[in-house]
Order: C-alpha cells, then sequence, then structure tokens
C-alpha cells in the first residue's frame, strides 16, 4: 500500500507529489474548455474526484517523474552529473508509448534535438517559456540540498527544452514555493517572499549550470539575459498581489493572473489556487481545473504547492490508489522521505 511508503511524519512529498498529480487528473478533461462548459459538467464547484481506474495524468505528471527519477539516479547534484540523466529520461519520455497526453511541442521539438547529440543549450528552445519548464520541477524543491544547488538543478532541467530567461526564473520560484511549504511557510506567505527571492537574483546568472546559454538568446550580458525572465516574474507576482488583496468572487483566477500557458502564469494561477484554498486542499485542486487556460498544468502546481504544506494524509484515501503512476509517485517520496 503507498500509505506505508510515505514518511510516517508528515509526508510532505508524498503530498506534494500525489497533490500534483491528483490536480493533473482533475484538469486533464477541463483544459480547452470554457468555465460555462465546466460548470455545466461538474456543477460550479468544478471538478472533485478522480474518473477511471486508473484517473489518468498528462505530460505533467509523466515529465515530473521523468525529473525525479533523474535526480533519484544522480550520484551527485552538478551540472554534469545531472544533464546526462535529464536528457536519458526525457528521450525515454518522448519515445515512450504512454506519451500520448497532447504533449507540448517545445519539449517534442527539443527532444528531437538532444536525441542528435547536441549540447543541450543548442537543443533549447530558447524562445519558449512555456509552462513546461515549471510544471515538472516539483521534485527539485523537495531535495534536501542547499539553497543554491536547487537553484541551479530548477533552471538546467527547465533549460534542456525551455531557454527562455523567463521559464528559467519561474521554474526556480516554483520549486522555491515548494521548498519554502516543506520548511513550513504558510501558502500566504509565498507571493511575497518569491517577489523578495526575485529581486535577490535579478542579475544572477548560474552559468556553472547555464554554460553559454545567455549566448544563443543574443542578449548583451548574462545578467542582461536573466533578468528578463525575472522581471516578468516580478510583474506577474505584483498581479498576484493585487488579485489577493480583495475579495474572492470565485471566478476564474485567469483573469487576473493570466491563462497558465507560459511558465510565469501558470505560476502566480496555481499560487492564487493555492492561497485562496489553503484550508481545503481538493477546493484548490478543483480551482485550478475550472479555468479557462491550461488547467491541467495550474490545478498540478496547485496541488503540489498545497500538497507540500498539508502532507498526504490532507488528501482522500483512497485517491492514492487511483491515479497512474501510483507506484512511481510512493517510490519517490520514500526515497525523499520528507
Amino acid at each position: 500500500m503507498i500509505a506505508t511508503m510515505i514518511s510516517p511524519v508528515r509526508g510532505w512529498a508524498a503530498g506534494s507529489l500525489l497533490g500534483l498529480a491528483y490536480g493533473d487528473a482533475l484538469g486533464k478533461p477541463t483544459e480547452f474548455l470554457t468555465v460555462a462548459e465546466i460548470d455545466r459538467r461538474y456543477g460550479p464547484t468544478g471538478p472533485r474526484d478522480l474518473v477511471g481506474d486508473p484517473a489518468l495524468v498528462t505530460d505533467d505528471t509523466q515529465m515530473a517523474l521523468a525529473v525525479g527519477w533523474a535526480l533519484h539516479d544522480a550520484p551527485a547534484y552538478t551540472a554534469e552529473i545531472v544533464e546526462p540523466l535529464l536528457r536519458q529520461r526525457f528521450l525515454a519520455w518522448a519515445a515512450s508509448p504512454d506519451n500520448n497526453r497532447a504533449p507540448g511541442m517545445t519539449c517534442l521539438r527539443a527532444c528531437a534535438e538532444l536525441s542528435r547529440g547536441l549540447p543541450w543549450q543548442q537543443a533549447s528552445q530558447v524562445e519558449s517559456k512555456g509552462c513546461g519548464a515549471n510544471m515538472r520541477v516539483t521534485p527539485v524543491g523537495l531535495l534536501d540540498v542547499d539553497l543554491d544547488t536547487a537553484a541551479g538543478l530548477a533552471q538546467l532541467q527547465a533549460g534542456l527544452t525551455h531557454g527562455h530567461p523567463t521559464g528559467l526564473a519561474a521554474s526556480e520560484l516554483t520549486a522555491y514555493a515548494v521548498r519554502l511549504l516543506v520548511d513550513g511557510a504558510a501558502p500566504a506567505e509565498l507571493p511575497g517572499r518569491l517577489t523578495a527571492r526575485a529581486h535577490e537574483q535579478r542579475e544572477v546568472y548560474r552559468g556553472d549550470w547555464l554554460g553559454d546559454l545567455w549566448q544563443r538568446a543574443g542578449a548583451g550580458s548574462p545578467a542582461e539575459f536573466i533578468a528578463l525572465g525575472w522581471d516578468e516574474c516580478l510583474r506577474v507576482l505584483a498581479r498576484l498581489d493585487a488579485a489577493l488583496a480583495g475579495p474572492d468572487d470565485g471566478g476564474d483566477p485567469c483573469r487576473w493572473t493570466g491563462e497558465g500557458w507560459i511558465a510565469e502564469e501558470a505560476l502566480a494561477t496555481a499560487l492564487y489556487c493555492a492561497v485562496r484554498h489553503a484550508d481545503d486542499p481538493v477546493g484548490a485542486l478543483a480551482r485550478g481545473a475550472r479555468t479557462a487556460g491550461d488547467s491541467d498544468s495550474i490545478a498540478a502546481l496547485a496541488g503540489a504547492f498545497v500538497g507540500a504544506a498539508v502532507g498526504a494524509t490532507a488528501w482522500p484515501a483512497d485517491w492514492a490508489g487511483r491515479i497512474e503512476y501510483a507506484d512511481q509517485l510512493a517510490a519517490l517520496a520514500a526515497t525523499w522521505q520528507r
């Protein structure tokens, strides 16, 4: 049983990984639907139960598992060691018959280039800041490593496919949010703490992890390259602050923080759901799934955030045995024991 494999203390890692998969599964059938269409199918609270045996997920969970297993297999966390492991896992995902969940074109294009043996900086799609960069980064936030290593890993795993600086910055912030929650921060603290982090890191280019990626983008300097990404994240975090400052009318959060197809908007909209529904984990997933944007990615990240805060026991007890890839999610959670 999965329950015997997770941490006996709080199961933060299991709560976050399972939350990601649960949100992904709830948002899978609502992606590309309007809110009115979602309400007609599920009612005004959105989908609140898994469907199917197993309940199927999308490429969001599949690629989060790819990142998780690459980290699991790494004897040490350096760019030289982790990059080949990420490449191997990403290419296995790209070739898998289970890669039939409308995967993102950026990931597919980058994987095609990676399969040719190109340096990842050349394979990366430097113009893309799609949410594929950060919908898979949750495992990095669960690692017990120093903050600089976590930041480097978050940006590296994003950069293999999404080389735009905003994809890098949003991925670091997503992993940092998971880390803060695991360490005991309340969801309501996240917008302010992520904003502070973005200001601190605005001109920090992690060359030991990214190499010459900045040159491919035609930036004038490494600092100029990465600052663009942090600035875009700061702008959407300001929109998030403004949305949270007012009352919640129960509507689509995409109206305030964007539809989530791009990395910084997926982060901010998922944070909105997690903060507004911090005391109702399933409600956070349902709010993310009840959006007119990239519902599966928004709900997945909302689940990763809330699950990191409340632990595995906050999710419905029967869901752990009903979600696709349950065995892999449990095995990774047991490895990290956080």
